[in-house]
């Protein structure tokens, strides 16, 4: 029988619980930085690289867009492409498919500088379904859990993506294999935000993502948190001084029915 280990500890509820669309900027910066937000994954389709720039502190917190950038993708079995700006900022590409097991290295040429990042594809880890616990404690009806086997030895790195209904829940859930090496995973999701009802539809995306991914939303859930002291930037996997990410990771979904 499969062992399935649930952790409840107080440095889990502050990890599991921060906001996911907020980026500390450094107040002090008066020169605008590129923000590159890439993802590429296994599922077949579209894939894309969004690109906006930060604004002063004390202006609008909204990022405007960065147009008539030049994006390349390519992968460590040579392939190369170049995407295409669908709106402005948002480059799709639909060439290169994410293998996992495989490299991919992402090119953003826009206001005259050169970004450059790559990122690894794990190998899919088998997700399984999602476990109902009922919690009659604070909060939602029901925990859930997402249950898959870790694989044994250490490094594996996950993030879930919880979406009730049409709404993607705003918590940022990561979850690392320190205490869990080789184990049926046990950490619940805890929704502090939205409540989950009698009907409501529940899907949980799985991603499989490598080091410097995980080491990137980590640092953003310190800073959200307020646990990293000093406002700080997440650490960036992009190159010449670029905020943001670039993430190749597997991609599997489950869904699930509130009774």
């Amino acid at each position: 029988m499969k062992k399935i280990i649930i952790l409840f500890s107080g440095s889990l509820l502050v990890l599991l619980s921060a906001c996911t669309k907020v980026i500390d900027i450094d107040l002090n910066s008066k020169d605008p930085r590129i923000v590159i937000e890439g993802n590429i994954t296994d599922v077949p389709g579209r894939y894309a690289v969004n690109i906006t720039q930060t604004v002063n502190f004390s202006e609008t917190n909204s990022f405007p867009a960065v147009s008539g950038a030049v994006v390349t993708v390519a992968d460590d079995a040579g392939n190369t492409e170049s995407l295409v700006e669908v709106y402005p900022g948002n480059y799709q590409g639909t060439v290169i498919q994410g293998v996992p097991g495989r490299t991919y290295y992402l090119t953003v040429v826009a206001n005259g500088k050169t970004y450059t990042s790559q990122s690894k594809m794990p190998l899919t880890v088998q997700y399984d379904s999602l476990l109902l616990v009922p919690n009659t404690a604070f909060g939602p009806a029901y925990y859930i859990i997402p249950l898959f086997t870790d694989p044994a030895g250490l490094g594996n790195r996950y993030r879930c993506i919880e979406t009730i209904n049409t709404t993607q829940v705003k918590e940022l859930f990561l979850f690392e294999d320190q205490l869990t090496d080789g184990l049926m995973n046990g950490q619940p999701i805890l929704n502090f935000s939205d409540s989950l009802l009698t009907g409501d539809s529940v899907s949980v995306e799985l991603q499989c993502i490598d080091k410097p991914t995980y080491l990137y939303f980590f640092s953003l859930l310190q800073t959200v948190s307020g646990q990293s002291g000093a406002p700080a930037n997440p650490v960036s996997n992009i190159s010449n001084d670029a905020l943001g990410y670039f993430s190749a990771h597997t991609s599997q979904r489950k869904y699930v029915i509130i009774p």
